[in-house]
């Protein structure tokens, strides 16, 4: 009776959550297919949300790996690579959910087949999973959508979530949902995690020991190309070999002022300082060029092809997919997501860590705690609270170059000591095959 029940339970809460996506979807898919300047168009291939993609022409096992958008795409290149090299016999399909994830993953040519990932409708998700034919599913980070989970495992295909992280908050609010937590340990064979603190709260929620391995950060395993530092260099030149440049990476709505604020600040000391502005979304950066002007900032849009970067205090990074070669045309970067209190958490301090940047963060960094703990350890990160914090950084940094060079370093050193998340990802995902 009690066995009954519980299947009742769960009929009913998927019934509800499907009604939910349906009637919440229209506005999904809005925000998704409407036309931006700033951003690519889907074009015909919008029925791809609903599981109508072109079929995987292959005989070899294929690999469905799952990103987000671009910074999952990015975090999950170096893996892509590791995996084609270590198993050239493997075909793998990357689905993203936007258009600007799928531009990046098609900067991978041959190494990924890219389709746009089904809304989480059950007929959408069996239809596209007949096409592609996946061997096992991998998720990068967490990014789980129930019907998803259900329906791939009653389809027999494994799950594993890759590079996964849980914060204590999102634990503790499904663990007052604990039927949540059931349902994920029962769908998902296996979670890769950052950190013992993550397995340990994925273990709170119901999930076996042996369904954990913690194989630290995929985001380590970093490599810049040469070509990637070339570009930065060149770059550089052409805004002000000599001049100096710093860059606020990933910034969100409300961090922009701040940032703006600290520059016109460090004008007063450096009156040739550069700022490289990188607003994290698209979609803002005609408002950030609106807020530049208000502060009586001279600006220059990275689309402007660099008609006037010389004579510019601002520099507007208004594409996307280029923030390595940004970070390398800098001398400090600070990052954003981390002055919102808990909005957003921060985001990833290793990009220009592996290029031996010393870095500043806001104080609200908990989505990459462990990071920014061994970095702000090693003297390589600085935490800053306003706008004049972030000044008085930049400048004793600008100030002291052997001092800014030897952060870099103590950066650089961080990554390499947690190098070979990769590797022990892959083998946890395939002990019983030889490369």
């Amino acid at each position: 009776m009690f066995l009954i029940k519980v299947n009742h339970s769960r009929i009913m809460f998927r019934a509800f959550y499907t009604l939910l996506i349906l009637v919440v979807s229209p506005l999904f898919l809005y925000s998704l297919l409407k036309k931006r300047s700033d951003k690519p168009h889907i074009g015909r291939r919008w029925i791809e949300y609903f599981g109508y993609c072109e079929p995987v022409k292959t005989s070899e096992p294929v690999i469905w790996l799952h990103t987000v958008s671009v910074g999952e795409v990015i975090g999950a290149t170096p893996f892509v690579k590791a995996l084609k090299l270590r198993y050239p016999h493997t075909k793998v399909v990357m689905t993203t959910t936007t258009t600007t994830g799928a531009a990046q993953a098609e900067k991978l040519g041959p190494l990924v087949e890219h389709r746009f990932m089904p809304l989480d409708f059950p007929w959408a998700i069996k239809r596209f999973i007949r096409r592609i034919q996946p061997s096992q599913l991998l998720i990068m980070e967490t990014e789980l959508w129930p019907n998803t989970l259900a329906i791939t495992h009653r389809m027999q295909v494994p799950i594993a979530v890759i590079n996964a992280r849980l914060s204590a908050r999102s634990c503790g609010r499904y663990q007052k949902l604990p039927a949540i937590g059931a349902f994920l340990a029962r769908h998902i064979d296996q979670i890769f995690c950052l950190h013992q603190d993550d397995a340990e709260r994925f273990k709170a929620l119901g999930f076996r020991a042996d369904q954990l391995s913690v194989t630290g950060s995929l985001k380590f395993d970093i490599t810049v190309a040469d070509s990637v530092i070339r570009a930065g260099k060149q770059l550089r030149y052409r805004l002000g070999a000599k001049r100096p440049v710093w860059i606020a990476a990933s910034t969100h709505q409300g961090e922009d002022a701040i940032v703006l604020a600290a520059h016109r600040l460090l004008l007063k000391r450096c009156p040739d300082a550069l700022l490289i502005l990188v607003p994290r979304h698209p979609e803002r950066f005609q408002s950030v060029a609106g807020e530049i002007t208000e502060h009586g900032l001279s600006y220059e849009r990275r689309t402007d092809n660099h008609k006037g970067a010389m004579l510019s205090q601002v520099y507007l990074a208004d594409t996307m997919g280029e923030m390595m070669q940004l970070l390398a045309a800098s001398d400090v970067c600070f990052m954003g997501g981390s002055l919102l209190g808990d909005k957003v958490g921060g985001h990833n301090l290793l990009e220009p860590a592996a290029l031996s940047l010393p870095t500043l963060t806001g104080p609200s960094y908990f989505n990459f705690s462990d990071i920014a703990g061994q970095l702000i350890a090693a003297q390589a990160t600085v935490v800053c609270d306003s706008h004049e914090r972030i000044a008085e950084a930049l400048i004793h940094l600008l100030d002291h170059p052997e001092q800014r060079i030897e952060c870099g370093q103590h950066a650089y050193r961080v990554v390499q000591h947690n190098r070979g998340a990769i590797d022990r990802t892959l083998t946890g995902l395939f002990p019983n095959e030889d490369a």
